[in-house]
């Protein structure tokens, strides 16, 4: 098989599994984008092609070539945007030195596209960062992360999207982030919030906040990163010591390893070393973003 061949294969793929999943087409399209080195163009010619042999998934593959026929500026930015942040441990990197590079290459990204950077699924259009990201904060409403009094600190906060999105129902949300240049954006979209604040910190753990000074944690997408690291168990400490007894964390995907099973045993068994208990155990409640999602309890107890 050639390598051509074998892109073309990988591509049908992501396509069938996307579809088998009932994935939407901007998910499937984000996929294709870091999986496959195919243009746009070729890209939807390979949707279109399985058209004849999937007759209950017209809609979606015909959905899935409009997005990439004529947008292919479009799709290798986000191609770009993705290809910014290295998703591997380098040999002999310690912590520290993986923190660093990451941080670096979220600051190339925010500069290529800072909806995509945030969220590839979103393929760098506001508009679909914005609704997916109400989603995403209607089900943290739904489990009563939100109210009158509460305060949130955001792991990963980016360019400050749920600060937008949540300070109208919370007291007070603290956004942190590794890259300068998010946390520069974020501070511009929400100047003149007066309960929303943001930090730029070492991505190593939490030592600027005092104990139990927030109701609720939230982390969406910047795990992945804190198990690559190597630091994901130095936070779940962490994060059980600046909780409040009866707060909650959010972490809405634990790796990117593609092993549901492997993240809920990790995430259950850190859960049980750090005094949490999970109430969400890596469900997919979303339907614009392929996150799972964890839902962890601080019993407060020691």
């Amino acid at each position: 098989m050639t390598i051509v061949e074998d892109q073309k294969m990988t591509a049908r793929r992501i396509l069938e599994n996307c579809m088998a999943s009932g994935l939407s087409t901007d998910v499937a399209v984000a996929r294709l984008a870091v999986k496959t080195d195919i243009h746009a163009q070729g890209l939807a010619n390979i949707a279109l092609d399985m058209l004849a042999n999937a007759a209950h998934s017209r809609d979606w593959l015909e959905a899935i070539a409009a997005l990439l026929s004529g947008n292919s500026d479009a799709f290798d930015n986000l191609r770009a945007t993705a290809a910014s942040v290295h998703h591997a441990r380098l040999d002999d990197e310690t912590c520290e030195m993986a923190v660093i590079r990451l941080a670096e290459g979220f600051d190339r990204a925010v500069a290529i596209s800072p909806a995509a950077s945030c969220q590839l699924s979103s393929l760098g259009d506001d508009e679909k960062l914005l609704t997916a990201t109400a989603e995403i904060a209607s089900w943290l409403e739904r489990q009563a992360f939100t109210g009158a009094g509460k305060t949130i600190l955001d792991i990963g906060c980016g360019i400050g999207r749920f600060e937008l999105a949540l300070h109208a129902r919370t007291e007070r949300i603290v956004g942190i982030d590794i890259s300068s240049r998010m946390i520069a954006i974020a501070r511009r979209r929400c100047a003149g919030l007066g309960n929303v604040e943001f930090r730029q910190t070492s991505g190593l753990d939490l030592a600027t906040f005092g104990e139990a000074g927030f109701d609720c944690v939230l982390a969406v997408d910047s795990f992945p990163y804190l198990v690559l690291a190597g630091v994901a168990e130095r936070h779940f400490s962490e994060i059980a010591r600046v909780l409040r007894p009866g707060g909650l964390a959010a972490i809405l995907n634990y790796s990117y390893r593609m092993s549901p099973a492997v993240d809920s045993s990790e995430v259950r068994h850190l859960a049980r070393t750090y005094a949490m208990d999970v109430v969400v155990d890596g469900e997919l409640p979303f339907n614009l973003w392929d996150g799972i999602a964890f839902l962890i309890r601080h019993t407060g107890g020691t």
